[in-house]
């Protein structure tokens, strides 16, 4: 009759297993399949150890990553976007504003501020691809005017980390604007002799590419980034001709002449300074010799 009687284990739940399993706990590799545990992927600023795939990184730890220790000072934090057009689609431009800065934490889809990297000072704009799609509207285009006027100002190198769709198109011509003011200003900088080291990552498409992301005196990127101006898609139907295998990637690009290097995250920081001191350490700007 021990067949019969109750044993002493119960079955677990599907709600207890949902419960014991914290949430995002592991992330499956696009490349390779491993399923990485995702503390450790975050330790190795979200990549992977192993296939070196880049996950996308926030604009907060990214500039940890970057800068000297308690270097960084964040400027015009306080500048929001407006819904000057009353756009509306499935939401309206509002309601999207307000769910992406209560997601993010953020204003708007760019950090700009000032810091050291190597000793050396520096203005530093990152963007964050989980607001809009680090869309470039007009508060995103007048942060990083201002990033660039603070490096003319104090006479000390700009970075910018670019990743983007493209445009803000709730914004429209608004958003079209920040291409040529953004580009302007760089212009400034360059008359000054002051070094811009643009690194792209992935993606960075649309008029940020064709603004002031492909504008650095030395252009550098993570492996693997999707970088253009169209989608394949667009052009293809465009021009009516197959298109190059990979034709979009960073290694593509290096090959062809659009970028400079090709930089593994985990040796951005070292690289940027190795730059920063040969073009710029010891050396007064064009413009004061």
């Amino acid at each position: 009759m021990a067949i019969f009687k109750k044993p002493r284990y119960s079955t677990v739940t599907v709600d207890v297993k949902k419960r014991d399993i914290p949430k995002d706990m592991f992330t499956r590799c696009p490349l390779s399949g491993e399923i990485v545990y995702h503390k450790e992927l975050a330790k190795n600023l979200m990549v992977v150890p192993k296939s070196g795939y880049h996950f996308p990184l926030k604009a907060r730890s990214r500039i940890e990553s970057l800068l000297d220790p308690d270097t960084f000072v964040e400027c015009d934090e306080l500048l929001k976007p407006i819904d000057v057009l009353g756009f509306n689609g499935l939401a309206s431009y509002r309601a999207k504003l307000d769910a992406d800065q209560k997601k993010t934490d953020m204003n708007d889809a760019v950090i700009c501020g000032t810091g050291k990297i190597g000793k050396m000072s520096l203005s530093i704009s990152v963007m964050d691809f989980r607001f809009r799609g680090a869309s470039m509207g007009s508060v995103v285009g007048e942060k990083i005017t201002r990033s660039i006027e603070t490096a003319s100002a104090k006479k000390i190198p700009l970075v910018i980390v670019s990743a983007s769709g493209g445009a803000r198109m709730e914004e429209g011509i608004l958003s079209l604007m920040q291409m040529a003011k953004t580009s302007a200003a760089l212009a400034r900088l360059r008359e000054l002799g002051i070094p811009f080291i643009s690194v792209l990552t992935n993606p960075t498409f649309g008029g940020v590419t064709a603004s002031f992301a492909s504008l650095g005196d030395i252009i550098l990127s993570e492996p693997r980034a999707l970088i253009g101006f169209a989608g394949p898609r667009v052009i293809k139907e465009t021009t009516r001709q197959e298109l190059p295998k990979g034709f979009q990637t960073s290694e593509f690009l290096l090959e062809h002449g659009l970028i400079d290097q090709i930089v593994h995250r985990l040796e951005m920081r070292d690289r940027l300074i190795t730059l920063l001191h040969a073009l710029h350490s010891g050396r007064q700007p064009a413009a004061l010799k």
